[in-house]
């Protein structure tokens, strides 16, 4: 079977909804004061890290939006409602204290990711990309390369987020990307 590499970011996009949402199902077996104990993380707790998440890829969503409008591509999924990051938010900026309110906005966002990269076309994986990241540097670089970082990102800190739940005696089971094929 060949593949494009389109159908690459869409089986991420499918694992980042899939695995995102077991390691939500594993956080209810906590307390919301579990949830958001400091655990020495980089973000703290494992509700500073979802925060994180929800953070970072809404940044890297901005981005990957802007880069198809400078070249005339309108990606709808990723419209304002979903980018509705607070102004001055940094990547340890808690935007949700609520579990429920953090929890919903991760399942929008998953939603809108899966159908951001149906939407995509492929020649917008083409495109360079001109940002400035979250220390002022200018970036350059491909959009494949954005979003291959960008779901790397996500993978990263959700093997910290169950790393923190097996300390705290929640085990997410199995979290292989296989484990969808």
């Amino acid at each position: 079977m060949t593949m494009v590499f389109s159908d690459h970011y869409r089986f991420l996009a499918h694992y980042n909804r899939w695995m995102n949402q077991r390691l939500y199902d594993a956080c209810e077996a906590l307390t919301d004061d579990e949830r958001k104990l400091e655990r020495g993380a980089f973000f703290g707790s494992i509700h500073g890290t979802l925060n994180h998440l929800i953070v970072g890829d809404q940044i890297w969503l901005r981005r990957l939006a802007q880069c198809g409008l400078d070249n005339d591509i309108r990606l709808a999924s990723l419209n304002a409602k979903v980018l509705d990051l607070p102004a001055g938010s940094r990547l340890n900026t808690v935007v949700f204290d609520d579990w429920k309110e953090l929890r919903a906005k991760r399942k929008q966002l998953d939603a809108a990711i899966e159908n951001w990269v149906v939407e995509m076309p492929d020649v917008f994986l083409q495109l360079t990309m001109r940002y400035g990241n979250s220390s002022g540097v200018e970036r350059t670089h491909p959009v494949w390369q954005a979003m291959t970082h960008f779901f790397n990102h996500q993978t990263h800190h959700r093997g910290q987020v169950s790393t923190l739940l097996i300390q705290a005696g929640v085990d997410v089971g199995v979290t292989d990307l296989i484990a969808l094929a």
